[in-house]
């Protein structure tokens, strides 16, 4: 053969080989995290919803890994916060819901808390987020989510104090977008928030992507929906809301499978907090023990799936422990992204156990914290304080701490899920290794939580202490 020709072949043979070598190296998934806002396990059907259909949400089960064991906090942006920072509440300040737009600041700052998005960007993903934010005021800094670490976003803004159309979330809403923040009249919000990342996805096709959906739905005030133009009761509007929740949910499963890249695509459904509590469902003619801001099972333990085809096997059920500071280790590890070493984070990564490489979670004990807008002072006074409650809990037990870190309540979770029966008095000996464990875990954290030193540019009747009279101070 001659010397030419065989140099061309060892070439195109070099190229093929190459070609299949970069081929065959799996690119990092697509991550989707899908959060409801206000609604428990039960309104979501895989978890035994009674009065509810959501078909989309349970076939995301049907080929998926179906969690029963997963914290949030029982409000809403304390959870945000934690999941957005790996950290717990204690130790950003955000341990109560401090309504930004609304009552404050736009204080949830980018050079102080890292968040998941920064750190994604980092190993070249593209990062969109929708629905509902409300840690900062866009009016202070229009362009805070692009320095939290996000490439585009289409979000309501919250509440912005002065100014009456912002309320709107639904009907005519007021949504922030890189080109500023207006209403959108004769919209309705949900359908903008979920059209835009559909257009997202279809334009990061071909490269790894990472959507945050912080649905505005399913929180209150109620209403109708395109769907159910109709409904008018207070139980109509609820479900109506719930199954165009759900109708979401199949769009943007729709839209990977559309561009054949489901089993590229690591997709989480949960929701933020429990149920409001007009709005509470039953599981099996039961009403669950606590909602939205409390620490009982009902508040904070959260509907939470898993789904990837191909790499999750389909139906699985676990009851690892998981709570929302673990989701920005668990990001990273999908992504390949590292995490800083001077960045201190409370959660674990479950990454190896989505991925089939571990038969449980790395934790032994899952963190609550904060509900309520205050509590009373050792003095009697009621006001802000440094201190709130927390509640530990592991697979079998569950205690709740006093606003000082004393354990004062215990529950067997497997005997008495609706923690009826405190247990502390005479704790089971069952239950010893479990309070050490709970002990020693308080003991590690600081006595005070780190409260943001600053007060709301509108006084609440919350931020106003209460005499020992019962009489509010002027």
């Amino acid at each position: 053969m001659h010397a030419r020709s065989l140099t061309l072949l060892l070439l195109l043979f070099a190229s093929i080989l190459i070609s299949q070598s970069f081929a065959d190296e799996k690119r990092p998934p697509n991550i989707v995290f899908i959060m409801v806002d206000d609604l428990g396990k039960d309104w979501i059907g895989c978890y035994g919803a009674d009065n509810i259909e959501t078909p989309h949400i349970d076939a995301l089960a049907d080929h998926g890994m179906k969690f029963h064991n997963v914290y949030s906090m029982p409000q809403c942006t304390p959870t945000r916060t934690t999941l957005l920072t790996g950290q717990y509440p204690y130790r950003t300040g955000w341990t109560n819901h401090w309504d930004v737009p609304r009552w404050g600041v736009g204080y949830f700052d980018w050079e102080k808390n890292t968040s998941f998005p920064q750190l994604l960007q980092k190993v070249g993903y593209k990062t969109a987020i929708a629905g509902k934010w409300q840690i900062n005021d866009f009016r202070i800094e229009p362009e805070a989510l692009k320095k939290h670490g996000f490439d585009d976003w289409c979000v309501w803004t919250g509440y912005e104090s002065g100014n009456k159309p912002s309320a709107e979330r639904y009907w005519d809403p007021y949504i922030h977008t890189q080109s500023g923040s207006k209403t959108y009249q004769g919209k309705f919000g949900p359908d903008l928030y979920c059209d835009f990342l559909v257009e997202f996805i279809q334009k990061n096709r071909d490269q790894p992507h990472m959507i945050y959906f912080p649905m505005a739905l399913t929180h209150g005030p109620l209403v109708h929906t395109p769907d159910e133009p109709n409904a008018s009761s207070k139980d109509d509007k609820q479900k109506a809301m719930v199954r165009y929740t759900d109708k979401l949910v199949g769009r943007i499963v729709k839209a990977y499978d559309d561009l054949g890249l489901r089993k590229e695509t690591v997709l989480i459904f949960t929701t933020d907090n429990g149920s409001g509590g007009g709005e509470r469902g039953t599981i099996n003619g039961v009403q669950p023990t606590g909602g939205k801001a409390s620490n009982f099972e009902g508040g904070v333990c959260e509907p939470f799936i898993v789904s990837q085809p191909g790499t999750i096997e389909a139906c699985v059920e676990t009851d690892a422990l998981v709570d929302f500071s673990d989701l920005l280790p668990t990001f990273c590890e999908l992504a390949g992204a590292k995490i800083p070493g001077d960045l201190t984070i409370d959660g674990k990564s479950f990454a190896p156990l989505i991925k089939g490489e571990a038969n449980d979670s790395p934790r032994d004990w899952i963190l609550a914290m904060g509900h309520g807008p205050g509590i009373r002072d050792a003095d009697g006074v009621r006001g802000r304080t440094d201190y709130m409650n927390r509640v530990l809990r592991d697979k079998h037990y569950k205690v709740w701490t006093d606003d000082h870190g004393k354990i004062i309540k215990l529950f067997d979770l497997q005997k008495d899920p609706a923690e009826s029966r405190n247990l502390i008095a005479e704790p089971p000996p069952a239950a010893k290794a479990s309070l050490s464990k709970f002990q020693k875990v308080l003991s590690e954290m600081p006595a005070k939580d780190a409260r943001p030193k600053y007060r709301p540019r509108n006084s609440l009747p919350w931020d106003r202490p209460i005499t020992k009279t019962g009489k509010k101070r002027k």
